[in-house]
């Protein structure tokens, strides 16, 4: 099983920045790893909403429309750790975000951490 465990999350003012963290710990026997590392996050009376992925053999992440341009995924391999630094923040992006990590057909999930941008 995977652990994961999210940090960074605050109030932000519109325009301003945040960089959430999301600490992956590989508890299964066979320590495969973790294949991909990502966000989802879920607003105020809102679906839940993937905000980004990135995969272990890549060095880029890929990312929703809405946070396109404005948001980027980093992944420490030695660490097992993704951040996701959030820049020009718009009340829209207010919400819970959920870090997740995929091992082999899994999914798992953080507890999740509140981000909240004021106007």
């Amino acid at each position: 099983q995977v652990h994961l465990v999210e940090s960074g999350g605050g109030l932000v003012q519109v325009g301003g920045s945040l960089r959430l963290s999301c600490a992956a710990s590989d508890r299964t026997p066979n320590n495969d790893g973790i294949d991909s590392l990502g966000w989802f996050r879920r607003a105020p009376g809102k679906e839940h909403e993937f905000v980004g992925i990135i995969r272990r053999t890549e060095a880029f992440g890929h990312y929703a429309d809405s946070v396109q341009g404005r948001f980027t995924l980093t992944r420490d391999s030695s660490k097992n750790t993704v951040y996701l630094q959030m820049d020009r923040l718009k009340p829209e992006d207010t919400g819970v975000y959920t870090c997740f990590g995929d091992q082999d057909a899994s999914r798992y999930w953080g507890q999740g951490t509140q981000v909240t941008v004021s106007s």
